[in-house]
């Protein structure tokens, strides 16, 4: 006999063998509410704070981006620039060089007493790594934040072009130094709340990268990484993603290109520097304490294939 609803005007049978009691009102907010103050959001988030971000170069950059957000959050930064590599590449260095993009960030300080510092240094040697985490909290007393932004690209190829030193040159900028950078910092956090580290990859999970295997792999390496890393430094009150952003326009793309990639984009636009940076910025703050271990895609609903 089929099952079905009783009709309109009968009554419908109780499921259960008895009838509960009624509930009773709760006086008190249930224990896991935050309180009030805590749903209000802080215009400052990371007043008191202290950012390094890497690959802090160009103003049309994801760096610049991401730092200038964390500037407008309250934080205070140390900001690691290596122009000659962006100086190898078709784009160029920044017209203004580093003083320009350190005034840039200094402007969108938002925390009475927070301050902005820079270092250019090549990632590349074994030590940079160490040395720059060194330098960025003898210079502003101690590290809350690591973005790991900056990267190798160019001098690549497909399969059938490749040596060791190419692959070795991306393997020791994109991936080597990122995961020192982590070590660095977790040697020298102190444990106080809001350790952060951001990685950032390029998406090589998702779709093929051919012409570029050595990039590919290098930064791949640290979405393969992420949950290695993630559980040690849960234990010393640090979370550590990855980001994926995405193509993002700064500059880099010929026109051809350009316009063949804004068509598989739903907005028909690439993805602006402040759009992966909007993340980042949040990722950082303590409302994102519970979100570790995790890789990331902000692509604006980028479409590989047709």
């Amino acid at each position: 006999m089929p099952l079905h609803d009783p009709a309109p005007d009968q009554p419908r049978p109780n499921p259960l063998p008895y009838d509960p009691p009624p509930a009773q009102p709760r006086a008190d907010p249930p224990p896991h509410d935050p309180p009030l103050a805590q749903l209000r959001r802080d215009p400052l988030p990371l007043r008191g704070r202290v950012a390094l971000v890497t690959g802090v170069s160009r103003r049309t950059g994801i760096g610049y981006a991401i730092a200038r957000r964390l500037a407008a959050l309250g934080a205070s930064l140390f900001l690691h620039h290596y122009a000659p590599h962006d100086e190898e590449q078709p784009w160029g260095a920044d017209p203004g060089g580093a003083q320009a993009v350190v005034a840039g960030v200094a402007a969108a300080l938002a925390a009475d007493g927070a301050a902005v510092a820079h270092a250019g240094l090549d990632l590349a040697a074994p030590d940079a790594p160490a040395e720059l985490i060194g330098a960025a909290a003898a210079a502003l007393g101690h590290l809350d934040i690591l973005v790991c932004n900056h990267a190798r690209s160019g001098a690549d190829g497909p399969l059938g072009t490749l040596d060791a030193a190419m692959l070795d040159a991306h393997w020791a900028v994109n991936t080597r130094s990122a995961i020192l950078l982590a070590q660095a910092f977790a040697t020298l956090h102190d444990g106080r709340p809001g350790g952060r580290v951001i990685f950032m990859t390029s998406g090589q999970d998702l779709g093929p990268m051919p012409g570029e295997v050595a990039y590919a792999a290098s930064k791949g390496a640290l979405a393969s990484i992420t949950r290695t890393l993630a559980v040690p430094l849960a234990d010393r009150g640090i979370t550590l993603n990855t980001v994926n952003p995405g193509p993002v326009d700064t500059g880099y793309a010929p026109p051809d290109i350009h316009e063949a990639v804004r068509r598989r984009f739903p907005a028909h636009r690439w993805g602006a520097p402040d759009d992966p940076a909007r993340l980042i910025a949040w990722l950082v703050t303590d409302e994102a304490s519970w979100i570790t271990g995790q890789v990331i895609n902000t692509e604006g609903g980028f479409r590989r294939w047709d």
